[in-house]
């Protein structure tokens, strides 16, 4: 068993080198090449896969079936990626490396709905830390995050406290070369447009970007999902395709809905934006409302429907 661990971690370690070794070629000589990863010119595809079966081995299948060669793992067997134990980690890097499935980011739950502004920002760091070696490892610079739900601070002390602990994981992030993706979801930067926006400004790091997902603002209730648009552009690094009806509604495919989502590509394709677009259909699963499939075989065949919808609409 000790054999074929090493193996494990042996094979993975070359292939994250292989991996951040094209990733600079590519970037020497102007950019990823998208067309030979099945994408497009502007946008490489991922997707928050657990949403299309809970085993790895199922959600690679899925993004198989799309033709992707990115996965951006959240839950493997209802665990965090970030926090499955060693030789899991190592079981389901070898699997990803067998099957040439690159990790586009870490979908962690780092300052998420389950965390309160009030936990020890030791629980943070220490998941940073754990995550920033294995990120090492697989090649990969991003890591997504939110903003600290609020637990009894006034407004003032909330921010105040949001902003000090950002300060410490962007030191952590900007030694280890690694970006943090701040997600509009939950937390004080997500309260609104003009919170989301001081946030970037103040933290004011390279290592602290956005990652904007279409689908939040009508399902949070608010019907102003442009000026959320407005406000992430400057900060934009990573894309979340999710669909919403808006206010009282429901979660729907990505060519329906209130998010603006072709809205939202067209003008990231003008304005030169070139990265991931990462789906997150929550529709047969929403992991936060503890929401899980009924129906495995459904859930999967709607994670793939979701991601060739997705495909013909950039597509027109």
């Amino acid at each position: 068993m000790r054999i074929i661990l090493r193996l494990a971690r042996l094979s993975n370690v070359l292939f994250a080198f292989c991996f951040t070794a094209s990733l600079l070629l590519c970037h020497c000589s102007g950019g990823l090449n998208y067309q030979a990863n099945m994408q497009t010119d502007n946008f490489i595809y991922s997707g928050i896969a657990d949403e299309a079966g809970q085993d790895i081995q199922t959600q690679i299948r899925a993004h198989q079936e799309l033709g992707w060669r990115f996965i951006e793992p959240r839950l493997v067997n209802k665990v965090q990626f970030t926090d499955l134990p060693d030789d899991q980690f190592d079981a389901t890097c070898a699997l990803l490396a067998t099957a040439k499935i690159q990790v586009s980011s870490f979908a962690s739950g780092i300052a998420n709905w389950a965390c309160k502004i009030t936990d020890p920002l030791e629980k943070s760091t220490v998941t940073l830390t754990r995550a920033i070696n294995r990120m090492h490892r697989l090649g990969t610079k991003f890591i997504r995050v939110m903003s600290y739900p609020n637990d009894g601070l006034s407004e003032q002390q909330w921010r105040d406290e949001v902003v000090y602990r950002f300060r410490v994981l962007a030191k952590i992030a900007e030694d280890a070369g690694i970006v943090l993706l701040v997600e509009n979801c939950d937390g004080w930067a997500s309260q609104s447009p003009s919170n989301y926006r001081e946030f970037f400004e103040t933290i004011n790091s390279p290592s602290v970007k956005a990652v904007y997902d279409t689908g939040n603002a009508a399902s949070h209730g608010h019907t102003n999902t442009w000026e959320w648009y407005q406000a992430a552009k400057p900060h934009i690094a990573y894309i979340h395709i999710k669909a919403h009806t808006g206010p009282g509604g429901a979660h729907v495919w990505p060519d329906a809905g209130a998010s603006l989502i072709s809205e939202t590509l067209i003008d990231l394709k003008a304005n030169g934006y070139r990265g991931f677009i990462s789906i997150e259909p929550h529709i047969q699963s929403v992991i936060h409302e503890a929401k899980g499939a009924s129906d495995e075989e459904a859930a999967f065949r709607c994670y793939v429907e979701y991601g060739r919808r997705l495909m013909r609409l950039i597509e027109l």
